[in-house]
């Protein structure tokens, strides 16, 4: 595949998969930014991820899946409230890294600029980046194609490990490891 890729534009799409489920439908481009060939012939790569698409057909399968894609674009949305509300998903979202730091031992200091000047639509994907550990939840992110969606899922999302964390903290606090 690599070598595919590096005589070509260098985009790849990346989808769901996982051996108890089928296949997900949708997934996301990424197109290789840098690259380096190692000695046995792998590669070390970074990738950016650029679109989102909806696989209408997959056309072989055999090393790695080739597939016909529609390409998808965010809805418009018509919620007024949509800065807004990318400033409550930046407060939750540096209200969690406080108190994951807390409960981590690691200096309390402020994260500043989480949006770091991204529109809304890029905001809520690279929110969605961060949700390690929970493919589905991205992928449901990713499926997404409205933006205020998208925020509203994932203020929810920071909402519940705010919950979380909370209460670890109290039984943190009242039952304190010797």
């Amino acid at each position: 595949m690599m070598h595919t890729l590096l005589h070509t534009d260098l985009r790849f799409g990346v989808i769901y998969s996982n051996p108890k489920s089928k296949t997900a439908n949708v997934g996301c481009a990424g197109k290789i930014v840098k690259h380096e060939r190692l000695v046995d012939d792998r590669f070390f790569i970074i990738c950016k991820g650029h679109e989102q698409f909806c696989v209408t057909s997959i056309v072989r399968t055999k090393s790695y899946l080739v597939a016909e894609v529609n390409w998808l674009e965010d809805r418009p949305s018509n919620d007024e409230g949509l800065e807004g509300l990318v400033n409550e998903v930046e407060s939750c979202m540096k209200d969690v890294i406080r108190l994951s730091n807390r409960l981590n031992g690691k200096p309390e200091k402020e994260a500043h600029d989480l949006r770091r000047n991204l529109y809304p639509t890029l905001f809520s994907f690279f929110v969605g980046s961060t949700f390690k550990g929970a493919p589905r939840e991205q992928h449901a992110l990713l499926e997404l194609e409205d933006t205020a969606a998208r925020l509203k899922r994932e203020k929810e999302t920071f909402r519940n490990t705010l919950n979380y964390l909370s209460v670890v903290s109290v039984v943190k606090d009242v039952f304190p490891s010797s």
